[in-house]
């Protein structure tokens, strides 16, 4: 599709043809995928992309095609979490082939866009460039990454958000048939604060909200695996409760989570620790909200 430099002065344009002709393969995208989540939280700083880049890996291990697409365009993680690194992107008649992570999981990100590692995306060069131009080039990003990219059949396709609440309306009106959104939290007062507002929004929305995870509810001693208290603030759980949420996960912080080079997971090797059976648990809750 042309950018907006490409359309000026370019009046013979079909531009609504353009339009139509992408909606039509996003649609036909999306109708090969059963099952769309997205992954939010308040703020950054709560593990939100560690979280999905390992419900992902959980959720292969059950047999699921899984893909992730990284919707945290100025930010994104997972390319790094599940080891693609910054390959070539391979263009084929079905469209953009996404990168192929730990355990055959399906990725797109800008980080594939980008010349390396450590290369920031700039949206513009124009220094006076405004919030709206911005935001209309993201929410553009977003779009030609979901319809351009060759996802094929998918069971789930997982969408790692930006921190923050706003960018949900983008993803919500191109995917009208989202499964739900799960909210990811720690137990700190701020950090319970901001998710409180992204909760709201969603309720206001109409977005099915699967549940309240809470991050680094413990922590989880190397020597012995007995749990402490992390974090001073309100019970996540009675959170849930006050928002009439589900409360589906309380995931345990172990050092072996930081400590994790790039394309091992954690939930990979540690399963069987107390943090892995709580994330195994999280994805079990998650299995049962689509079912219902």
């Amino acid at each position: 599709m042309k950018t907006y430099d490409d359309l000026v002065g370019d009046g013979g344009s079909d531009i609504i043809g353009q339009v139509t002709q992408l909606g039509a393969k996003l649609r036909s995208r999306l109708d090969k995928i059963k099952h769309k989540v997205a992954l939010m939280s308040g703020k950054g700083g709560v593990g939100k992309s560690s979280i999905t880049a390992n419900i992902a890996s959980c959720l292969s291990d059950r047999g699921y095609k899984v893909g992730i697409l990284d919707a945290d365009l100025n930010g994104p993680s997972i390319c790094h979490l599940l080891g693609v690194g910054n390959n070539k992107l391979i263009k084929k008649d079905e469209g953009i082939e996404p990168g192929l992570g730990h355990q055959g999981i399906k990725i797109m990100s800008m980080d594939m866009l980008l010349k390396s590692a450590d290369t920031p995306v700039m949206w513009t060069e124009e220094a006076n460039a405004t919030a709206v131009w911005v935001s209309t080039m993201e929410s553009t990003a977003i779009r030609e990454l979901l319809a351009d990219t060759n996802w094929g059949d998918l069971d789930y396709l997982l969408i790692d958000m930006p921190p923050g609440s706003d960018r949900i309306d983008n993803i919500r009106s191109l995917i009208p048939e989202l499964a739900g959104a799960v909210e990811i939290t720690i137990p700190s007062m701020l950090s319970q604060h901001i998710v409180t507002k992204s909760i709201t929004k969603n309720h206001k929305m109409g977005v099915p909200i699967i549940g309240l995870v809470e991050n680094m509810a413990t922590y989880v001693c190397p020597h012995c695996e007995k749990e402490g208290k992390l974090f001073e603030g309100e019970d996540v759980q009675k959170l849930s409760e006050r928002k009439k949420i589900p409360y589906i996960g309380k995931i345990p912080f172990d050092t072996r989570v930081s400590q994790s080079k790039s394309g091992q997971l954690f939930y990979t090797e540690f399963k069987d620790s107390v943090t892995g059976k709580a994330i195994a648990e999280t994805v079990e809750n998650i299995e049962k909200f689509i079912k219902k």
